[in-house]
Parts: structure tokens; C-alpha cells; sequence
């Protein structure tokens, strides 16, 4: 009787995750304060922090591992619950390093920490974020140069997890996690402070192979403006799954993003949606149809990690968004395509990372993580 419950419970939470991600675009497309580019302040809170995510396409992952670098981003990662021996299991204290070089001298970089307190409590992060966007020339409103002056984000997270189905069986794991980031923006002599807060839930059944997130980002606002203005977070409401066939060697991703708002389009002025031929004056139109397709893969990210031997992963992913809207005019180009490589070992990891925004910039992302 009580492997029968337990597999009656595994059923229910699979069906609920599978079906919420299915749905989410649905029920969440109601009226909310969504992110789009030049609404939003503090938007570097929106880019991922580990090179594994970045080769795969996505902010955030959705691994039934452990890995201290995806909990940054994901914390309902921290722990897994052992179900027969009545324990947490996370892997003791780690560390990792992540370092990203930007444009035009920017680098953005992050340091996180985990403990799980000898096993007696579940596992806490602790991490630290920046993002510097280099050295600017200033001039005041006679055009007299004033010198040179720097622009930064800072941001401290505290990150918590615990697991909320105990009772799935052996290998199946119903986790809650969420991350507090006091934020602080110093731009020339312009300051200004924010508090963020991330909630996850994440459903992983080991034996299967497939683990899903639902999150909701960057939830908070700013404590104090630059200039007196109030200006919104980038947040975000999102959902990822990945899936991994016992005896394949490769896993799958598969992503669903900015779900609080459906249409992710504009009037691109390169590419108009209605076009007249000056010569005939025939208009073409671009069909419903296509404008709905091209909507619905704008939320969409896909992502695949190759494992080739024991310890080493080759990573490849696509964010159709990106890639509409930083393509060329008329020359193909790798906007939107991520690539990377892994390196896996007993007491570290590496990872290297190249995304590709425009045809012109790429951010190499690196990252090591080890235990201590």
C-alpha cells in the first residue's frame, strides 16, 4: 500500500509540473508589468551566472545535481531529500568562480558559497554578483570634459531551499527554493537600491531522468531611485525542463520565458510587417498565422549537453528571440546560438561559455566550481 502511494504521489506532482508548464502561457498571458527593453532598471538581475547556462542558452537550469553555480540562479537546487534515510543530500561545502568579459571593457563577474551545516540543516548560499560596465568620458552641459567616471551594479545573495514532498519514493523530489538579492546601482555619482527576491519550485525524478522549474524572478522594487523616479524590476515568470534518457548520452532543455506578457514583437524598421512594391504597388502582409508562430517561438529556448566520455560535455543551445532581433540586414549570423564546453571531475568543475548577442560581440563566460 505504500508503494502504491508513493507512486499515486510521483504521478500527481509529474502531471502538475508537465501540465503547468504546458499552460503557462495561457493563464499567465493576463495584464501584468512585463520586462521589454528600456522599461526596466537593474536588468543585469535577468542574466545568468554560470558558464554551463550560458552555453546551453538559458539564465537558469533545472539539473537534479547539486551544482552550487545553477542554485545562484535556481536555489530550490540546494538540497535533495533522501526519502530512506530521512536526511538532506547536497555534497558538503562548495565554492564556485565565474568570470564574463562584456563589451567595450565591461566584465561582469560572481562568487557564490554553499554550506549544508554538516547535514543537520538544509543547505544556504551565499553569493556576490557585479556587473562593470567600464570607464565613461563625462562632460558637463557646456561640453567641458569632466573627467572619466565608472558604472556598476553590485548585488548579495542569500539563497534557501527546502523540500516539500517527502513522500514521492525514492529518487523524486519536490523542492521550494528562494533567493534574496539586495541590489546597489552606482552610476557616476547616481546611486540607487533595490531588493529582489526569486521563487522556485522544482520537481526532479532521478530514476526518470526529468526535472522541471517553475520560477518567478526578480519580484521587488527599488528602496531608492537615481533621481527620484521609480523604476520597475525585470521581473519575469518562466518555466524549464530537462530530460535525459537513462542510457543517451546527451540532455535535453527545453524553456518557456517572460510568460506574464504574450507578445514579445515591435515594428522592426528593418524588417516591417507590411511592405509595399514601389514598382507594382503590390502590399504583402505578413499572414496571422506567421506573426503567431513567430510570438509563441519568441518564448521559447532549447538547449542540448552532449556528454563525451566520463568528464568531458560539449553544449549547444538556441534562443529564437535573441536571434530575431539581433540579426544582420542581410547577412546570416550566430545571434541567438550558444556554445560550450564542460569539464566534470571528483573535486572541481570547469566550464567555458561563448553566447552570441550580435554578430559583432559574443561575452566568453568561465566558471569553476570545487568542493572544500
Amino acid at each position: 500500500m505504500k508503494g502504491k502511494e508513493s507512486r499515486r504521489k510521483n504521478r500527481l506532482a509529474r502531471w502538475l509540473c508537465v501540465s503547468l508548464l504546458l499552460h503557462s502561457p495561457f493563464f499567465l498571458s493576463a495584464p501584468v508589468h512585463a520586462q521589454i527593453a528600456g522599461m526596466n532598471t537593474l536588468t543585469f538581475l535577468d542574466l545568468g551566472s554560470g558558464a554551463r547556462a550560458a552555453g546551453l542558452g538559458f539564465d537558469y537550469l533545472v539539473l537534479p545535481e547539486g551544482d552550487i553555480t545553477e542554485a545562484m540562479d535556481n536555489p530550490s537546487l540546494l538540497c535533495l531529500w533522501d526519502s530512506d534515510a530521512e536526511k538532506y543530500f547536497h555534497g558538503g561545502r562548495r565554492a564556485s568562480l565565474t568570470y564574463t568579459s562584456l563589451f567595450d571593457g565591461g566584465a561582469m563577474g560572481a562568487l557564490a558559497y554553499s554550506t549544508d551545516f554538516s547535514g543537520r540543516l538544509s543547505p544556504m548560499l551565499f553569493a556576490f554578483r557585479f556587473n562593470n560596465y567600464g570607464s565613461f568620458a563625462g562632460y558637463d552641459e557646456e561640453e567641458v570634459s569632466t573627467g572619466t567616471f565608472h558604472a556598476a551594479d553590485y548585488a548579495l545573495s542569500v539563497g534557501y531551499s527546502i523540500p516539500i514532498g517527502r513522500g514521492l519514493g525514492t529518487g523524486r523530489h519536490l523542492n521550494f527554493g528562494a533567493m534574496m538579492t539586495p541590489v546597489l546601482s552606482q552610476y557616476e555619482h547616481y546611486k540607487a537600491f533595490a531588493l529582489s527576491f526569486d521563487l522556485m519550485l522544482s520537481y526532479m525524478d532521478l530514476p526518470k531522468g526529468f526535472a522541471a522549474t517553475l520560477a518567478a524572478r526578480n519580484i521587488g522594487a527599488q528602496i531608492s531611485t537615481f533621481d527620484g523616479t521609480g523604476e520597475t524590476l525585470p521581473f519575469e515568470l518562466s518555466a524549464e525542463a530537462s530530460y535525459k534518457l537513462s542510457k543517451a548520452p546527451f540532455r535535453l532543455f527545453f524553456g518557456l520565458n517572460e510568460l506574464q506578457r504574450w507578445d514579445l514583437r515591435y515594428e522592426d524598421p528593418r524588417y516591417p510587417a507590411t511592405t509595399t512594391d514601389p514598382f507594382t504597388g503590390e502590399v504583402s502582409k505578413e499572414s496571422w498565422f506567421e506573426g503567431t508562430l513567430d510570438n509563441l517561438m519568441r518564448h521559447t529556448q532549447i538547449g542540448l549537453e552532449l556528454n563525451i566520455g566520463k568528464a568531458l560535455f560539449a553544449r549547444v543551445g538556441y534562443n529564437h528571440r535573441r536571434s530575431r532581433e539581433m540579426r544582420g540586414v542581410d547577412a546570416f549570423n550566430l545571434s541567438g546560438f550558444s556554445f560550450g564546453i564542460g569539464i566534470h571531475t571528483r573535486r572541481f568543475d570547469f566550464a567555458y561559455a561563448r553566447r552570441n548577442y550580435h554578430l559583432s560581440q559574443a561575452p566568453n563566460f568561465f566558471t569553476l566550481s570545487f568542493k572544500l
